[in-house]
């Protein structure tokens, strides 16, 4: 399970964290949980912390606050998307998770595609699409995937299949995420298995922590799936065979370094175990995981020996050694910085 037993915590002077959360994403509730159980872990552990649900004027919140380093809760946009990154890259304060560079490629999920799968890791095929396109034809054979192009925590996913009460063509009129955005990323529909693995960055550099299995009770694993509780079963460590968990672990860490990350990150996948080693595919790279009592970050993290408070220590530190490397260095805090 990776190098899991590695560095589980960190000693760290008492700081004062500024926490982001919140936000006007479709995740808003999401990272509120999640800012408020990271807000909680860091004044356990005698740190001075200052919530704020980000508005317009986060820029001045955080002047007046002048906190040692911000601990980005938030998820989706503009969160996750390189926006609030750039922002605190020009204020000069350190800040947890990955940059601007990786925040922008990784968000988009064709970005991400164009990054990685260069560097052989499998992800599946598919294109860009229009509604207008969608509503004039299928853009693939049935079942086929449809997505936002830069949307998190399963957002807008619908799975199209023969049986679908959508129309075929797909109907204006049917309810689905061609009513809230103008393009969609359209990929093959992969059968099997849904698991997902974390990554966490430490001095000795990034190590899986393993890789969970998400049952869904019904349909597939989409927000309402991730977010309320009872809906999807975590088995960890996932029943896999020992080649599918170190290609699932690899591939995570791949992902991780190319992209640029930092901190942490989680990586997707899907497998058709009829096709063995084939049928293993990346769908994306999450830089901004969430840290709620269901999300699968913490969970690993606590099953490879690391308390929640513990972990997010370790994410603050991670962001104040990259802060004090870019000041040294002059450079970036994204992709191209793969300190």
């Amino acid at each position: 399970m990776g190098n899991s037993a590695r560095g589980t915590s960190v000693t760290l002077p008492k700081l004062h964290v500024a926490v982001l959360m919140g936000g006007w994403a479709n995740e808003r509730q999401v990272s509120l949980t999640s800012g408020a159980g990271v807000a909680d872990a860091l004044e356990s552990k005698g740190h001075r912390v200052t919530r704020i649900d980000m508005g317009r004027d986060v820029a001045l919140r955080l002047h007046e606050a002048r906190p040692d380093v911000v601990f980005n809760a938030l998820h989706g946009v503009p969160g996750e998307d390189g926006s609030v990154q750039g922002m605190l890259d020009l204020m000069g304060l350190a800040y947890t998770h990955s940059g601007l560079a990786t925040s922008v490629i990784a968000i988009d999920k064709q970005l991400t595609k164009q990054a990685l799968v260069p560097h052989g890791i499998p992800m599946p095929g598919g294109r860009i699409v229009t509604r207008e396109e969608l509503f004039e034809r299928d853009p693939l054979p049935r079942p086929y995937v449809l997505k936002p192009v830069n949307e998190g925590s399963s957002v807008g996913v619908a799975i199209i299949t023969d049986n679908s009460e959508v129309g075929n063509p797909v109907s204006p009129d049917a309810k689905g995420p061609w009513q809230d955005f103008a393009q969609l990323l359209a990929e093959p529909f992969i059968k099997g298995r849904e698991l997902t693995a974390a990554v966490l960055d430490g001095p000795d550099g990034p190590r899986a922590l393993g890789v969970t299995e998400l049952v869904v009770a019904s349909g597939f694993y989409d927000y309402e799936n991730k977010y309320t509780e009872g809906r999807t079963r975590h088995i960890f460590p996932a029943r896999l065979p020992p080649a599918i968990t170190a290609l699932c672990e690899a591939y995570a860490i791949k992902a991780h370094q190319v992209l640029g990350c930092h901190g942490t990150s989680r990586t997707d996948f899907r497998w058709d175990e009829e096709a063995g080693e084939e049928g293993l595919f990346v769908l994306e790279t999450n830089t901004q995981p969430g840290m709620t009592p269901l999300s699968l970050v913490p969970e690993q993290a606590a099953h490879c020996g690391i308390a929640y408070a513990d972990l997010v220590e370790l994410l603050v530190a991670e962001a104040l050694r990259i802060h004090a490397l870019k000041q040294h260095k002059g450079g970036s805090h994204g992709a191209a910085d793969q300190a």
